[in-house]
């Protein structure tokens, strides 16, 4: 691969979480719950569910700086080693952490909104195409370190051969 696209890839990367993280910060501002909040502490310290989705981004967040060192590894000539592998493998335990967050807040959410009679199928529908998303993630990370996994397992066979 060129160390043109890789470079773009990791910018593409750090673009994504520099966006993520500020939609993160800025959207508590707007929500309903704490619209009317006076102060930071308001916002951020009294609403259990931002802190749970604060905690529960901390996997996507090291997903996307394990993308970033595989991109570094394949501009580096390194596709096939082990860091690489290890790398992906983080990502797939990463994605399956994130869904498994997403699908616990889904299962809060309906919950609570069953007791206070309110609608909540948008939130819910949001959750499980993220869901979705994040499934697809690990079945490719899974599928991308198998896959590198034989390749630096022939790769060691064959350099002791020599």
């Amino acid at each position: 691969m060129k160390k043109g696209s890789t470079v773009f890839l990791q910018i593409v990367i750090a673009l994504i979480g520099i966006g993520v993280l500020a939609l993160m910060l800025w959207e508590p501002h707007l929500e309903g719950v704490n619209a009317e909040a006076t102060t930071l502490y308001e916002i951020y310290f009294d609403d259990p569910f931002l802190a749970y989705a604060y905690i529960g981004s901390v996997p996507f967040f090291v997903a996307l700086y394990k993308a970033l060192k595989v991109l570094g590894y394949v501009r580096q000539n390194k596709t096939f080693s082990q860091a690489t592998v290890n790398a992906l493998r983080i990502i797939k335990y990463c994605a399956l952490m994130t869904a498994g967050a997403i699908v616990a807040a889904d299962a809060f959410l309906m919950i609570n909104t069953r007791s206070t009679g309110e609608d909540a199928a948008g939130a819910v529908a949001l959750g499980i195409m993220a869901t979705f998303a994040s499934i697809i993630i690990a079945t490719a990370a899974a599928v991308f370190e198998r896959v590198l996994q034989n390749a630096v397992d022939i790769k060691s066979e064959n350099d002791l051969t020599v």
